[in-house]
């Protein structure tokens, strides 16, 4: 059970963390750490209160998605279960992921599970959490600023969102971070992260394009350094035994005279089209999803699923947001429902582990007005790397 007392601290290795511990009957978000060696981990939210109506979004780790304003009666008990990566850099006693200055701090990264409880009126009761037995299957997940955890308000991508649909045999290990391309992926030796720990039928979705078409020293392109950095991937995630994905780069807002979006990404997208093709791996068509979520959108109201938004919006913003890279919660909500219709076809065996979840087609996205995301204490006004 949760009290209103207990501090995280290293030697007790639980309690509440980052912001103040709330005052009793209070509806301010707060966190919750427990410090754990790395796995999966099976954790339950007790959600509701005896003493009021609560409505709660959880969010684990750097604003992995789990719950999402679930209302509760007052007396009302819901019980949520999921299973939650917890890693930290080490890959051996010589060997650790080479992480870029503004990761060192994400709470993806250090020893502990830290969990957020917010919403409109939080109200979590208790928290369990125990190993994951060794049957789940674990999705991780490749590529850049347009799949990683974002950390802080107002970015965020569609990797964080998918925690949120999946059932409680399913864990995802989102080893996307801003500014990577595939062979700065390898290289940081993030794949070789991910894949000490992937057993033989795991998952491996690989997004890249976005930054290594800015690549243009000798033996680049995409047709050569970037097919092969591709294959490099498909290769050791095969020789894991575990199973691969290609997912095609998500459009920047980039639009014609004619209010249809100019793929930017030049000829990456084809060569991951053709790499898939001729190693026989599947592939979810999100550049061609996206541009049809755009598009549906508009010029102006595409802006939506973007981080723009006008100076003051965030505590400490003193300049507009103008970014057609990056995108807000509603936007990365949008583009993790295309990623999961893909997995129809693309992934059916894991598929069948997708949760509150019918259908999506990106020509008919989910009213704006409709969407509430309880906001993060924390913002920053930075973009992310890449554009």
């Amino acid at each position: 059970m949760l009290d209103n007392q207990t501090r995280y601290d290293s030697v007790k290795g639980y309690g509440y963390d980052r912001i103040p511990t709330p005052a009793a009957g209070s509806t301010d978000p707060y966190y919750y750490s427990v410090r754990v060696p790395d796995g999966n981990y099976k954790v339950t939210f007790d959600l509701g209160s005896d003493k009021r109506a609560a409505n709660t979004t959880v969010r684990a780790e750097s604003r992995r998605l789990l719950v999402e304003n679930l209302p509760t009666k007052k007396g009302e008990s819901v019980k949520k279960t999921f299973i939650i990566n917890k890693r930290n850099p080490r890959i051996s006693d010589k060997e650790r992921v080479t992480l870029k200055p503004r990761e060192k701090s994400k709470l993806n990264w250090d020893d502990v599970l830290t969990f957020e409880i917010n919403g409109s009126a939080p109200a979590c009761r208790s928290i369990t959490v125990e190993p994951a037995d060794t049957s789940v299957t674990t999705v991780y997940l490749c590529g850049n600023s347009t799949v990683v955890d974002q950390e802080y308000e107002p970015w965020a991508s569609w990797g964080q969102m998918l925690p949120r649909f999946f059932d409680d045999q399913v864990a995802v290990a989102n080893y996307a971070e801003s500014g990577e391309s595939a062979l700065n992926f390898i290289n940081a030796k993030r794949l070789k992260r991910a894949l000490r720990d992937a057993r033989p039928g795991d998952w491996f979705f690989v997004e890249f394009g976005h930054n290594d078409q800015k690549i243009k020293r000798s033996g680049s392109g995409a047709y050569y350094s970037f097919m092969t950095n591709l294959k490099t991937i498909m290769d050791e995630v095969k020789k894991k035994g575990a199973n691969i994905v290609f997912v095609t780069p998500t459009r920047r807002r980039v639009f014609d005279s004619y209010g249809s979006t100019v793929n930017t990404h030049e000829d990456y997208p084809d060569a991951m089209r053709w790499i898939a093709a001729k190693e026989n791996v599947p592939l979810i068509e999100l550049n061609g999803m996206t541009a049809r979520l755009y598009e549906t959108l508009g010029v102006e109201g595409s802006k939506k699923a973007f981080a723009h938004y006008p100076m003051g919006s965030f505590p400490g913003q003193e300049q507009a947001l103008e970014d057609n890279t990056h995108f807000n919660p509603y936007g990365a909500y949008q583009i993790s429902k295309c990623v999961i219709e893909g997995m129809r076809t693309a992934a059916p065996g894991l598929f069948m582990h997708i949760v509150d979840f019918d259908s999506y087609d990106p020509s008919r996205p989910d009213s704006v007005g409709d969407f509430y995301w309880a906001p993060a204490p924390f913002c920053e006004n930075e973009k992310p790397e890449g554009n």
